[in-house]
């Protein structure tokens, strides 16, 4: 019999004040058996970052033909195809091609990551942007996940403070290009 999903709960505070973004909101996040702690983190400030009216998540490492994360208008249309890890370069081709803005958080090494897409076709490549995180922050955080928890994420000038469970932790938002 094959292991089901475990239920996350995480009760997010939300200050993002390079977007003007203040929410509070409570996600129930469900992760995979093959889902390690670094990408459903990941996931998560993925989520947190790009939040805005429309944002859901899919199926994660489940879904095919989904990134981690959309953003829809009112109408369904994709406005957001937001990646998390390494996805393929067919992927990014195929969600730069549907969405108005394409974006990947990587908990990965982002040079070997970039390296993957190297000479591989990618619809509109300079406007995709790889975000990653500082050595050892997600470490730090996983550390401090439990099945129910306590979040407060907070971003000036790409510098992200993140409490999670009592635990606190920053890291700069590395922006890296497609080249």
């Amino acid at each position: 019999m094959a292991t089901g999903s475990t239920i996350h709960t995480f009760d997010v505070q939300l200050a993002d004040v390079d977007r003007g973004v203040y929410e509070q909101f409570v996600l129930r996040m469900a992760r995979h058996p093959s889902e390690t702690d670094a990408y459903l983190l990941t996931r998560l400030l993925a989520y947190c970052l790009e939040y805005e009216e429309g944002i859901a998540f899919t199926e994660g490492v489940a879904a095919t033909d989904e990134p981690a994360v959309l953003v829809r208008d009112l109408t369904g249309r994709v406005t957001a195809w937001i990646e998390v890890g390494a996805p393929d370069a067919g992927r990014l081709h195929f969600g730069s091609k549907l969405a108005d803005r394409t974006v990947v958080y990587t908990y990965r090494d982002p040079a070997k990551v970039l390296a993957q897409w190297a000479g591989k076709t990618i619809h509109q490549a300079d406007a995709i942007v790889l975000h990653s995180f500082d050595a050892g922050f997600l470490d730090g955080a996983a550390a401090a996940l439990a099945r129910r928890n306590t979040v407060s994420v907070s971003v000036t000038e790409r510098q992200l403070y993140l409490e999670l469970n009592a635990v606190h932790l920053d890291s700069a938002v590395h922006d890296h290009a497609i080249r």
